[in-house]
């Protein structure tokens, strides 16, 4: 077995492993709150976000907080064991000697 058989392709872009390391330690995170701390653009945050829904890594929540709208994200099971699944390969090439 390759060493970065592992490794995750929906992870390669550093958004998507920024979106995913911020739920990974948050229990949610609204959409500007991921665009503030990544330093990312609406529509660039948008495709990955939409890109990580599609692969069923994140769930979103569409809302209203007064008269604004709110989108928030969490990762789910699967999506949870996959990023632990690929940090633990990256992990392991950058240990082999």
């Amino acid at each position: 077995m390759s060493i970065i058989n592992n490794i995750n392709k929906a992870f390669d872009h550093r958004i998507r492993l920024g979106i995913m390391s911020i739920l990974m330690v948050n229990e949610y995170a609204d959409f500007n709150m991921l665009k503030e701390l990544l330093e990312v653009t609406d529509g660039n945050l948008a495709s990955h976000t939409k890109a990580l829904e599609n692969a069923e890594y994140i769930s979103v929540e569409k809302q209203f907080i007064g008269r604004k709208p709110n989108t928030r994200y969490a990762t789910t099971k699967l999506g949870r064991a996959a990023f632990k699944k690929h940090i633990e390969a990256l992990e392991k090439l950058i240990h082999k000697q």
